[in-house]
């Protein structure tokens, strides 16, 4: 199926065909790779399990069925470019690009220290200064994209994974299937995300910026502290008019002892008005972040039961699956040269239906 054409700037050019280094990698994929089994599927995409031949190493493969790019061409490629210029010690970084006649392969940094909330639960301590810490490294991240012009728009703890198994592994940004560059001008007003964390003004359907980012750190700081979401309705339009209020609570007994500080920075970053709502630079200077008010008392007993209530395995999974990596690795340490069991076993479950995303539309109006 001939290349496809994608605009690039003003000459329209096939994928693999121009200036850009990362486009150049057309050789075959499985010469470099092995593909050893899938971590998970997405909508348009499966992340697969690679090891490097040449070092032995593993990484994670997002292979891209072109059928599926058809009309999308810019849109991968804008991810592309966006994944390409992003080095950070707290965000998944692209490593290489291959392109076959069908696929698009990227071929992604392996995180394999497993899901946020598995790791609190499987705590036995747990404190507002690891939340703290927690939301220091996001905030750290997200500020690097917004200094580089990207807003990521999907920022939510399933997007959250550990870099390794290490009682102090850093955490990592891991989706960017939502990023956009904030153009010069370009109005960024496509409704995305999921419903729990998104702005009140990305739902108004009013022109949106970085701000949106920093009120979804916002959401996920509320939970790191309660392990529930601050909106919650199973009827999506009393979601929504919820979060477009900002109507939330700091309920007790959940909240009975949990600083002023924290809940002064939740405030902040959680703020209806998009204009005075804290910046990545104004939250790492909050004294819960930079100070020392974050409490050290153990929060673990209540926030863990919570998480489990909340969150439901199968609502939270996500297009990988961290486990199986971890699955994998292990396997590769025991065995000998010796394939282990069937990859089938560690396919992910059908995605749950009740799972709710808010599907991208376009503001016709703008």
């Amino acid at each position: 199926m001939g290349n496809h054409i994608v605009s690039d700037g003003h000459n329209k050019m096939p994928l693999g065909q121009d200036c850009h280094a990362w486009k150049k990698k057309t050789s075959d994929v499985k010469e470099k790779y092995d593909f050893k089994e899938i971590l998970g599927t997405g909508a348009f995409s499966e992340v697969v399990l690679a090891e490097e031949k040449r070092t032995h190493r593993l990484v994670a493969i997002k292979c891209i069925p072109k059928k599926a790019l058809e009309g999308k061409e810019n849109s991968i490629e804008n991810e592309i470019a966006v994944l390409h210029k992003i080095k950070h010690p707290n965000i998944v970084s692209l490593e290489d690009i291959f392109e076959s006649k069908s696929h698009l392969y990227l071929v992604m940094q392996l995180v394999s220290g497993g899901e946020l909330f598995d790791r609190i639960i499987e705590k036995g301590f747990y404190t507002e200064k690891d939340a703290s810490k927690l939301i220091q490294q996001i905030l750290d991240a997200v500020k690097y994209l917004h200094d580089l012009g990207i807003v990521h728009r999907d920022l939510k703890p399933e997007n959250l994974l550990y870099d390794s198994i290490d009682e102090d592994s850093k955490i990592m940004i891991s989706d960017f299937g939502l990023s956009k560059i904030e153009g010069s001008g370009s109005v960024m007003s496509t409704a995305c995300g999921t419903p729990g964390y998104v702005a009140p003004e990305v739902l108004a359907q009013k022109p949106y910026s970085k701000a949106v980012d920093c009120w979804s750190i916002g959401v996920i700081a509320y939970i790191l502290l309660c392990g529930y979401p601050p909106f919650y309705d199973e009827n999506d339009a009393k979601l929504f008019e919820q979060i477009l209020k900002a109507e939330y609570e700091f309920d007790s007994p959940y909240w009975d002892d949990i600083s002023d500080s924290a809940k002064d920075f939740i405030i902040h970053l959680m703020e209806k008005n998009p204009d005075v709502r804290y910046t990545c630079e104004q939250a790492l200077q909050h004294p819960w972040i930079a100070g020392d008010t974050a409490l050290d008392k153990n929060i673990h007993e209540s926030v863990s039961a919570q998480i489990k209530k909340n969150f439901a395995k199968s609502k939270w999974k996500q297009a990988f699956n961290a486990t199986a990596v971890i699955r994998h690795m292990r396997r590769l340490q025991l065995s000998t040269g010796i394939e282990g069991p069937s990859p089938t076993h560690l396919l992910m479950p059908e995605e749950d239906p009740e799972a709710r995303t808010l599907h991208c539309h376009q503001n016709s109006s703008v």
